[in-house]
């Protein structure tokens, strides 16, 4: 626990070219994110990442998305990633909460229609000082998803775990 007893979180949104992260104490305040790109030996990789951050940051909580809810399709390599990310949060004696999509969604966006980057612009608006200027331009269906998005993946997350 911090020294002022509130809550800091870890979100971790694994994704199939790496993760994104978001440290946070609190609905309003983060203290890091980012979002890291992995080439090789990517769920091993991953996890020492994450460990790291567990030993820096010192969360009590670990935000992951629900990779086997209805409203999601995952990789079978970022299932096995997300079990020892389970196994590596119950190691470090932190909790774990499973967010879905749609809950994402419904709190960041009011409705369970929506997507990415209108999500992305309201974590933007929450946090205009840290996210708004690592906010990717609308994507063109040509083009691959921006790796920026990934820590509006995780933020997006970290905002869901706290209730309104």
């Amino acid at each position: 626990m911090t020294q002022n007893n509130t809550v800091r979180i870890l979100a971790i949104a694994p994704t199939a070219r790496g993760f994104g992260y978001v440290v946070m104490e609190g609905p309003r305040r983060l203290i890091a994110f980012s979002n890291k790109s992995i080439l090789k030996n990517k769920n091993e990789r991953t996890l020492v990442w994450v460990e790291k951050f567990i030993r820096r940051y010192e969360p009590t909580v670990m935000v992951l998305p629900a990779v086997n809810a209805a409203d999601t399709r995952r990789a079978k390599r970022i299932k096995q990633l997300h079990q020892r990310l389970v196994s590596l949060a119950t190691k470090h004696k932190l909790k774990v909460k499973l967010i879905t999509a749609t809950k994402v969604r419904e709190r960041l966006l009011g409705q369970i229609k929506g997507n990415k980057q209108l999500q992305a612009e309201v974590l933007a608006g929450l946090f205009p000082i840290e996210l708004a200027p690592r906010l990717p331009p609308k994507r063109k269906v040509w083009k691959s998803e921006d790796p920026r998005m990934d820590i509006f993946d995780a933020a997006g997350l970290a905002v869901a775990f706290w209730p309104k």
